[in-house]
């Protein structure tokens, strides 16, 4: 785990050995055990290559160097991630007659190149960004893993081509223009993320999960190889006799080969089934208690910390816990703007962040139970995307006069039933998808904003689902393409990240993610209950109080801080005489929505935390301000 950037641009290329130690420099977060180094030329001359790597060691502490090259030194890599399969691959490359120095999972890379080439990515089983200079061929290849739980950022400038773990990086390259992207600003507050491959720097964007560049003698080409099985149709095959063994097995293997390290790890658990299921398992393969890491608020009704003291006392762990406060929120957010190079869109991100900081006194990575949701079908709106298709048969007349106002006269505790009704009306999928997560509609965006609108979302692969893989299997891809990778992973990686810590993800594990994909829906949603086969799995190693009891999700009581604490610092960032946003508003609609929330007639929880949190990162990190990490 650690933090990785570059360039290739044409020679003399001025400035650039120092561009590249500020880049590093930048990131140093992401590894403070070590950084290093390479630089070098093509044999014309025409063209200069710069790597650099700061490192955290979690595996091959004493030869875990990088950049890392072959038996000659033509071959270097930098790397960020793990490679689960090392071993094997290892053996493998042995036996193909490759000779290792190390023990290290980053050589496993350089020999899967010179074997394989741009094929070694199907080799690679784990959470990986990576790039190669390979000498002989004069050529850069950088790729990204699967499920995108590594981040990589690419930039072009005046001929150079520049890449970095974090956006922050590439902005250390001399003249890499910092104007902020106008379209992407409407992707933002449609989804409460900007999907890929933009960002909201016009300059920046992002390599798409799945994804592998190629840069070669000036000469670019890029390919996707590899799409959540979710996106085909389900074939028609009966499922094992035990399929629900089948998976416990698959998930036991998951987190089995998460364990691999050679320093001190834990788990972060928060009392719902997945962090629970994954403490379990870990459990089984642990010779000492497993360290586990909770984190709640005084408002009970938000915290979960009374069901991970459970699992913890069952399953024997040593356990830790943190109490997040309004007050911890207005003294982070800045700082995790830098970290994170955009918005806090979601409200998690600063418990996360001061959890890692405790967890990081003991440890130095953790297993999560981060995507769980969206490969079983967690989420409330799963089972309502099904039901969207009948909701549309209703003729318009009844959805516009009777469904529509009866939805608006709901009473303000009802907002989720609003969202639920509004959103099944939303015929076209595209639109459908980022209103059941996101903040506002276009239609909204149109009477809010003072900017030109936003053409249609970039990356087309979230929608492109087959529709006959069903309606199920459509939303569960574009939650594994988009609303993943973009949002809560990128929140994960830099949260851990910021904390000096590494995070694995046992449930996005792509073979786990196959073998699910192969069984019926109904092993995913039966009835009124989500995440069915982990469920059924589960019932023999977790209680039935943490099996049986609502799903709660990590949310922050930040609707009643922002008409209660935060009101005042929220009001002064949006409307006051500092504000950097303000003009983006039309400030009718501006106002309309703080009287809206602050009287409790409507809940724009969503949205002004969006606003409030767009208004800290341009202060932050548009408007001038060093974006090293704070």
């Amino acid at each position: 785990m650690c933090g990785i950037a570059g360039y290739i641009a044409p020679s003399p290329a001025a400035g650039a050995s120092e561009a590249l130690r500020r880049m590093a420099a930048r990131i140093a977060h992401r590894g403070p055990d070590d950084e290093g180094f390479f630089e070098a030329g093509t044999r014309d001359g025409g063209f200069r290559v710069g790597l650099a790597h700061r490192r955290l060691a979690i595996l091959d502490l004493a030869t875990g160097h990088q950049p890392m090259g072959n038996e000659d030194g033509q071959v270097q890599v930098v790397f960020n991630g793990e490679i689960y399969n090392f071993a094997a691959l290892r053996q493998e490359l042995i036996g193909l007659g490759h000779r290792f120095a190390t023990v290290s999972d980053t050589e496993t890379l350089v020999h899967a190149w010179e074997q394989w080439g741009t094929d070694c990515v199907h080799r690679l089983a784990g959470m990986f960004a990576f790039a190669i200079w390979d000498a002989h061929q004069e050529l850069l290849f950088v790729a990204r893993d699967r499920f995108g739980k590594k981040p990589l950022f690419i930039a072009q400038h005046h001929g150079a081509l520049v890449f970095g773990s974090e956006i922050k990086a590439l902005l250390a390259w001399p003249g890499l223009p910092r104007e902020l992207d106008n379209a992407a600003l409407w992707d933002y507050f449609q989804y409460r993320y900007v999907p890929a491959p933009r960002t909201l720097w016009q300059s920046v964007r992002k390599l798409l999960p799945g994804t592998w560049l190629c840069w070669k003698r000036g000469e670019m080409t890029q390919a996707r190889y590899w799409s959540p099985p979710d996106a085909q149709a389900r074939i028609d095959a009966p499922p094992s006799d035990d399929a629900t063994g089948a998976f416990l097995n698959e998930l036991d293997r998951a987190v089995r080969m998460r364990m691999v390290a050679d320093v001190p790890f834990g788990a972060f658990l928060s009392g719902g089934i997945d962090s629970s299921a994954v403490v379990a398992l870990m459990a089984r393969h642990s010779r000492l208690p497993v360290k586990t890491f909770s984190v709640g608020f005084a408002e009970s009704a938000y915290s979960e910390l009374a069901y991970a003291s459970q699992i913890a006392t069952r399953f024997h762990t040593e356990h830790h816990e943190l109490t997040v406060s309004a007050a911890d929120l207005v003294n982070h957010l800045p700082a995790m703007a830098r970290y994170r190079d955009a918005p806090v869109a979601e409200t998690a991100d600063v418990p996360i962040y001061l959890l890692s900081v405790k967890a990081r006194e003991t440890v130095k990575m953790v297993l999560t139970g981060e995507g769980a949701d969206e490969l079983l079908a967690g989420y409330p709106k799963h089972r309502f995307e099904r039901h969207a298709r009948s909701w549309q048969r209703l003729p318009q007349w009844t959805r516009r006069t009777v469904a529509g106002p009866l939805a608006a006269a709901l009473p303000y505790r009802c907002w989720r039933l609003q969202t639920v009704m509004a959103t099944l009306g939303i015929e076209a999928f595209d639109a459908r998808m980022p209103r059941w997560f996101g903040a506002i509609t276009h239609e909204q965006c149109l009477d809010l904003l003072q900017l030109p609108p936003s053409e249609a979302p970039p990356d087309r692969q979230p929608f492109a689902a087959d529709p006959a893989a069903g309606a199920l299997r459509r939303i569960l891809h574009f939650d594994q393409t988009s609303w993943l990778p973009d949002n809560l992973l990128e929140r994960g990686d830099r949260m851990t990240m910021a904390a000096s810590i590494e995070g694995r993800m046992p449930f996005m594990d792509h073979e786990l993610a196959a073998f699910v994909s192969s069984l019926p829906d109904r092993y995913r949603l039966r009835g009124r209950r989500s995440k069915w086969i982990l469920h059924e799995a589960m019932q023999r190693l977790l209680p039935p109080a943490i099996l049986d009891r609502p799903k709660v999700g990590f949310r922050l009581p930040v609707n009643l801080w922002l008409r209660g604490h935060l009101r005042d610092y929220l009001h002064e960032h949006l409307t006051g005489a500092a504000s950097q946003t303000r003009a983006y508003y039309r400030p009718q609609a501006l106002q309309r929505v703080l009287d809206e929330h602050d009287c409790g007639r409507r809940n724009h929880e969503k949205l002004l935390w969006c606003m409030l949190n767009l208004e800290i990162w341009q202060r932050e990190c548009l408007s001038g301000v060093d974006t090293a990490a704070a």
